[in-house]
């Protein structure tokens, strides 16, 4: 069984129950070595006490005997010597029970061979007592003192001392074995406090044991806690252990583990931010420039316009001069019959042209129409498509298309305008050399002065609708200074998301997955610095957009589309953009 997958209930129950097994075992065994010793100790004394006072009365017994027997000596009364030989008979009894009973228990080697001493100085007591009984009962009473006297007193005296010396060895006996018994209770003092020693070591050991199987996770559970706060999240955890250190260790594991994913999302996150905001960045200056070229599309266009209503005008003027002409030829048309034929035949080939100037005239001004038309689509398109502006490049193309036909209109406006004027040139001079003989043809030269003063009407007209031309080109370049200011808040956007997108990354640098630290040094962001649209002298008249595409935007500004993907994952819509800046550019 290992210790580590224990919990650390158990652990410490366990080390509370060993510690009372210990003191219980302890305590268990010095009382009952100490009740055994009593016990011991208490038989064994009263033995020693009780053949004590055995020794003690056979001593006294004797003593008892031995007046008896001075007494036997010296008495001359039959009755008295009678009585005295029964009490000593039996009192010698008593001795020799005495006796017997002490010699039957168990006897030390020196007890014994004092027990020898005694019953061989008894026996010559007897002997001599006997002797001086027989001397005295025979009538010699003078022998009989003298055998008490001689032979008698030294062995009683022998007797009494043997007695004694066997108390005094019992004595002896009975301290010895209460110093005995001292020093066993002694020695188990010694014990017991050695054994309280040693479970006061082994108590230590264990605590100083539990301790260390606490403390070490603890530390290691810190060491890993510190090294997540620092941001190293590749460490590995060992999360074997059962215990409740071992439950840390899967919690801490598990943590790491989650923010070790969340880490790593957020640096996929980062890197997917900071390419998307990368490729919006450089889509808004590709969109920016060719917003900048079709703004100088547009001037030139205006330009155009400009010398194209000049045209016209100056068309108009020499129509009115025409007709002033035609008034003063009049007086002479009677001299020029023949050749007022040949200006009748010019008036009507400039009738003709006049025709197709009204023709082309019309053009232009479905041109204008179809233009103004375009223009709300782009406006609705750019709102709709917001940073992407994808359908504005569509509405530009056909813009540009519809340029180019009103171009190639004015140019053939022009070019018929001055065929025009050359015929009228040539009409003016036919009839300087018919004017003697138009005065019968007075009525055909006012009809052509009739038709030229309509010519004049139409070049009015026409340049009334270049000029509406003009106004709405106007109004185009306005919208396309409005969207590149657009284009130019939306670059700043992306290059705010960019560094947003590299802040939190470095803020994620410092964890560390898989050993391999998150480094924005490993991905370096395309410069994709905004470049601003020089945009000429149109740029400071940026004025504010006009109502309905302010509307438009607002909206698209307070509650952005969803987010389309990302400039680099789709490459139809840029090669189609890069066709279209190829169109502008060949405009």
């Amino acid at each position: 069984m290992n210790l580590q997958n224990l919990r650390l209930t158990t652990k410490l129950w366990l080390s509370v129950l060993l510690i009372v097994l210990a003191l219980v075992t302890v305590v268990g065994y010095t009382a009952y070595r100490t009740a055994e010793d009593r016990a011991q100790s208490a038989q064994v004394l009263h033995k020693l006490n009780s053949r004590i006072e055995a020794s003690l009365r056979w001593a006294g017994l004797t003593q008892t005997n031995a007046a008896r027997t001075q007494a036997l000596m010296l008495s001359n009364d039959p009755v008295l010597e009678a009585g005295l030989k029964e009490a000593m008979a039996d009192t010698t009894a008593q001795i020799s029970k005495i006796q017997k009973t002490i010699e039957d228990d168990e006897l030390t080697d020196d007890d014994r061979q004092q027990m020898k001493v005694i019953a061989a100085n008894r026996k010559k007591m007897i002997e001599a007592r006997t002797a001086a009984v027989k001397e005295r009962s025979e009538g010699r009473p003078e022998q009989a003192a003298a055998i008490v006297k001689d032979s008698f007193q030294p062995a009683m005296q022998a007797y009494q001392q043997s007695q004694r010396d066997f108390v005094t060895l019992q004595e002896k006996s009975f301290l010895a074995t209460e110093e005995e018994f001292a020093h066993r209770a002694q020695n188990l003092i010694y014990l017991t406090g050695a054994m309280m020693l040693l479970l006061v070591v082994g108590i230590l050991v264990g605590a100083a044991w539990l301790i260390r199987s606490i403390r070490q996770p603890l530390d290691t559970a810190n060491d890993l806690a510190a090294k997540i706060a620092q941001g190293d999240l590749s460490m590995a955890i060992d999360t074997s252990r059962s215990d409740e250190f071992g439950d840390l260790m899967k919690s801490l594991s598990s943590m790491n583990a989650s923010l070790g994913t969340m880490v790593n999302q957020v640096r996929h996150s980062t890197d997917s931010i900071a390419t998307a905001s990368s490729e919006i960045a450089q889509g808004n200056n590709d969109l920016a420039q060719r917003t900048e070229q079709t703004s100088s599309n547009l001037q030139a266009t205006a330009s155009s316009m400009d010398h194209l209503t000049q045209t016209v005008q100056l068309s108009a003027d020499n129509a009115r001069q025409a007709s002033s002409l035609a008034a003063n030829a009049s007086s002479v048309a009677e001299r020029g019959g023949a050749v007022v034929r040949q200006v009748v035949s010019t008036m009507e080939e400039i009738n003709d042209s006049s025709r197709k100037i009204s023709d082309i005239i019309g053009v232009i001004d479905g041109i204008a129409f179809q233009t103004n038309i375009l223009a709300l689509n782009a406006a609705v398109e750019a709102a709709r498509a917001g940073e992407q502006g994808r359908g504005f490049a569509v509405v530009a193309s056909e813009v540009r298309s519809l340029a180019q036909r009103s171009a190639e209109a004015a140019k053939e406006i022009k070019m018929l305008i001055n065929t025009s004027v050359t015929k009228v040139a040539s009409g003016t001079q036919l009839v300087s050399d018919a004017g003697s003989t138009m005065n019968d043809i007075v009525q055909s030269v006012r009809k052509v002065a009739d038709v030229i003063g309509e010519i004049t009407a139409a070049s009015g007209e026409q340049s009334s609708e270049i000029s509406g031309i003009n106004q709405s080109i106007g109004n185009l370049d306005q919208m396309t200074q409005q969207n590149a200011a657009l284009v130019e808040q939306s670059a700043a956007a992306a290059e705010s998301l960019r560094d947003q997108a590299e802040q939190l990354a470095q803020a994620v640098a410092v964890f560390k997955t898989d050993g391999q630290a998150l480094s924005m040094a490993q991905r370096p962001p395309r410069d994709i610095t905004p470049r601003a649209p020089s945009l000429g002298h149109k740029a400071a008249a940026a004025a504010p957009a006009p109502k309905k595409l302010a509307a438009s935007v607002k909206p698209a500004a307070g509650k952005p589309t969803a987010p389309k993907p990302a400039l680099g994952n789709n490459p139809a819509p840029a090669k189609a953009a890069a066709g279209a800046e190829s169109d502008w550019e060949t405009f």
